[in-house]
């Protein structure tokens, strides 16, 4: 391209380019990208000129060429397909009327911050050091699938993708909901060098890290995510450094971590997760340090950790749905402390209905911290699930023990119970003392330790053999002796479990 065929505005990039200077066409720094379709031809360039600066540009001993656009419209197409770009590419609140093309391309550095593009298509784009899309306005897809970035990734404040109508329609849930539309945001099987960077981005539509590698963080505090009906976050087998920070979060859609990988935290705290009729948080098969939804409103959708590991859960009660699926799932530790009786409900939430598992686990987790009166209410809200399961006469024998003693979890009562038969069981044979069956040779009736030789099957004291109740005292005597039998086996099954806990 000869110089002679520039324009004005074309001319002065091209004089500053083989100098890396900047060239400013804003008339104010508030000037707003969105209105660049009316930006006359003083500050119009045409994309043909940028490839040619891009790929041939005049270059000059001892200066660092460049690219430093901004507040300029650019028309046609940017076609650097392929491409390597041996210099820093900035286009900075720039108006595109077409979608740039860097599908394969090689750049050091791309920066498009604060522009207005209908699109970016950039697959398998390779950047020496980061790729800046901060607080664009991008109303088609951004393409950046399985592209290599050696720094770090920002699209903090984007808006991507087109709010829908909001009479408009939302698509029906779907069992297989990822392919249904294109991705407003695809990052999918990408390598990224340093973090992602999407503090307060909007997304208008699905956004897709579905096999990507981070090395540092993913921070999406701040993101509002709208897919209704859909998947916002499709992050399956994501492989991330460090953190997945998603603080005050908004997401309409599912938000899908299957099998994902990260060491440290997934933070939702004050996150909204919201997708009625479909499930809200898919995290399963996942090896997570923390999982954090502290302060986070209710989650609108099912809960799917089945099968995850997880050093430290840190979920309210009160913000777990009404479906949840835990089969499979591991952990070591609850947050915030709270007492069995506000975790068990969880528990009662599972789709797949009793897990003894999951019973378990939770069990396991109060242990670790040296809770044991927690542990023992959960091993015994497991058993009395279980007897839900049985036939109905299977659970005479449970609702037996746990009347009498909790399935000997609680010993005390067994105690009680002892201590009020001896009571009666004294009293009435004081009041009608049984017959001596051999009056020269039986010793003196003693009512007290009668009944306990009734109660107590191993312990005898020589009254029961001596003496024998008539009529209905005699029933009593039997009631006693069945009772008696009842609660010493199942006071030596509790025994039985703590020592085996020990």
């Amino acid at each position: 391209m000869e110089i002679t065929d520039l324009t004005p505005a074309e001319h002065r990039v091209w004089q500053a380019f083989s100098l890396g200077e900047g060239v400013d066409f804003r008339e104010s720094p508030d000037d707003d990208a969105r209105a660049g379709a009316s930006w006359g031809p003083e500050r119009t360039l045409r994309a043909e000129v940028l490839r040619a600066l891009l790929l041939n540009g005049p270059t000059r001993e001892g200066e660092t060429a460049g690219m430093k656009v901004t507040g300029a419209r650019i028309t046609g197409r940017l076609n650097l397909m392929y491409g390597a770009v041996e210099h820093p590419v900035r286009l900075r609140s720039c108006h595109f009327e077409e979608v740039p093309d860097l599908y394969g391309a090689q750049v050091r550095a791309l920066v498009l911050s604060d522009s207005v593009l209908p699109g970016l298509t950039a697959g398998n784009l390779r950047v020496e050091l980061v790729l800046r899309i901060s607080c664009c306005r991008i109303a088609g897809p951004v393409r950046l699938a399985g592209a290599q970035i050696a720094g770090a990734f920002f699209v903090n404040g984007a808006e991507l993708g087109t709010p829908s109508a909001p009479d408009e329609p939302h698509a029906p849930d779907s069992p297989d909901p990822e392919g249904e539309a294109e991705a407003v945001l695809q990052l999918n099987h990408a390598v990224i060098g340093a973090d992602v960077w999407a503090v307060g981005l909007v997304a208008h539509g699905q956004v897709r890290l579905n096999g990507t590698t981070v090395a540092g963080q993913v921070n999406l505090d701040g993101a509002v995510l709208n897919a209704p009906g859909g998947v916002a976050l499709y992050a399956e087998t994501l492989s991330v450094g460090t953190d997945l920070r998603a603080m005050r979060l908004r997401a309409r859609g599912t938000l899908n971590l299957s099998g994902a990988r990260i060491p440290r935290h997934v933070n939702l705290a004050y996150a909204r997760l919201s997708r009625p009729g479909g499930t809200a948080l898919r995290a399963s098969s996942c090896v997570v340090g923390e999982l954090w939804l502290r302060e986070a409103a209710p989650v609108q959708g099912a809960v799917n950790l089945r099968r995850s590991q997880f050093d430290l859960l840190h979920v309210p009660p009160e913000v777990w749905p009404g479906e949840v699926k835990l089969d499979g799932l591991a952990y070591q530790r609850f947050a915030p402390h709270l007492p069995a009786e506000a975790r068990l409900p969880l528990l009662e939430r599972e789709a797949a209905g009793y897990l003894p598992q999951s019973y378990e686990q939770l069990t396991a987790a109060y242990r670790t911290v040296g809770d044991e009166a927690a542990a023992r209410t959960v091993q015994l809200a497991k058993l009395r699930r279980h007897r839900r399961t049985l036939p109905p006469y299977a659970r005479i024998w449970g609702h037996l023990q746990d009347v009498t003693v909790g399935y000997g979890f609680r010993p005390m009562r067994a105690a009680g119970w002892l201590l009020v038969l001896l009571l009666i069981g004294a009293l009435v044979f004081a009041l009608h003392p049984p017959r001596p069956l051999k009056s020269d040779e039986a010793p003196d009736f003693n009512p007290v330790f009668y009944t306990l030789d009734l109660l107590l099957p191993i312990i005898g004291f020589g009254q029961e053999q001596a003496f024998a109740p008539e009529g209905w005292y005699q029933w009593l005597s039997y009631l006693l002796i069945a009772t008696g039998w009842v609660l010493v086996t199942t006071v030596a099954a509790g025994i039985t479990r703590s020592l085996s806990r020990q």
